[in-house]
């Protein structure tokens, strides 16, 4: 079976392993670092805390959220250079990881490195390089984009009984940070982390609006900037703060009920795009083993290799048309 393969297959396989390592070893290197660094300024925290004066108030300011990009600091500068940065600080902080934009792009260039050096080893062309290369740097994106999306399934699922949970709060007599309080503590993850940094920012004597605009930022939910617009508005005009919330909450539930009727209604669609996208992969597989000759021509003459490069291209377009036409947004 492995002899139709190209010669040269298995020090390729040891170039990508060993510069995937290399990668996972940079990034975990550079991740110790931060938590190295977090560990000691909040221990320069906790000592300006004991001091009075001027000393204090700079640890107050300290508490919030620092606005660095990265831990090393001869890169911080050329990080701040690119605004994109920013957006990208929030994707992962969307996504709840802990990386920072040094590790993110460490590990982009790293999986390049590693897909563009291994097919070349393999095939000898810088075109198929470059192309693998791009591929390899989608990686680590197309990961945090996945966190980022799971984690904003479940705050969805679980942010209605949050709602419900302080509008009962509200009618109870208790005040609005009061009710903040209520749902970081008894809310599911992750809207129970969400609103308790919403709280806890509240009580370092951050303003409300900043706050709830903080969060809008954290949640890319439509929900959530309805939410927010709602409460503002009413800190404002004026206004039953407990039926608003209730009326949100429905809103929230009927989009979600209708959202599911439509996985329902597209889940052929679905099931078609991932048919089409596996089976001409199975049955490659079972044509080469019934006749290992036939197919080997794919493998090792250059119009097969670039004949399987294109089928592989046009399959990944073919299977994202097809996600976007059943992706219905209510």
């Amino acid at each position: 079976m492995f002899d139709a393969l190209p010669a040269n297959w298995l020090p390729a396989l040891l170039v990508f392993l060993a510069a995937g390592l290399g990668v996972v070893s940079i990034a975990f290197l550079i991740e110790t670092g931060r938590e190295v660094k977090k560990r000691s300024d909040f221990k320069k925290q906790l000592k300006g805390v004991t001091r009075e004066g001027q000393g204090v108030a700079r640890s107050h300011e300290a508490l919030f959220r620092e606005s660095r990009l990265n831990e090393i600091t001869w890169l911080e500068p050329v990080l701040q250079a690119f605004p994109q940065m920013a957006d990208l600080r929030l994707l992962l902080e969307q996504a709840d990881l802990e990386w920072s934009a040094g590790t993110f792009l460490a590990l982009t260039v790293g999986m390049a490195l590693s897909f563009g050096a291994s097919i070349f080893v393999l095939t000898g062309n810088a075109l198929y390089a470059l192309a693998a290369a791009a591929v390899g740097s989608i990686g680590p994106y197309m990961y945090v984009k996945r966190s980022k999306r799971r984690r904003v399934e479940a705050f969805e699922e679980g942010f209605p009984e949050a709602i419900d949970l302080l509008a009962r709060s509200i009618r109870a007599g208790h005040a609005f940070n009061t009710g903040m309080k209520v749902v970081a503590e008894e809310a599911q993850e992750p809207v129970r982390t969400e609103f308790r940094t919403v709280f806890e920012e509240q009580k370092f004597g951050l303003p409300l609006e900043e706050s709830l605009l903080g969060l809008a930022d954290r949640i890319d939910l439509v929900d959530i900037r309805i939410f927010v617009t709602a409460i503002l508005v009413q800190r404002d005009v004026g206004g039953n703060l407990a039926e608003i919330l209730d009326k949100i909450s429905y809103t929230i539930r009927e989009r979600f009920m209708i959202q599911r009727q439509i996985r329902v209604y597209t889940a052929q669609g679905r099931m078609t795009g991932y048919l089409l996208a596996v089976l001409p992969l199975i049955m490659g597989f079972l044509i080469y083993m019934m006749n290992t000759e036939y197919m080997s021509i794919l493998f090792t003459e250059p119009i097969g290799r670039l004949l399987i490069a294109g089928a592989l291209v046009l399959q990944v377009i073919g299977f994202i048309i097809i996600r976007r036409i059943v992706d219905i947004e209510v």
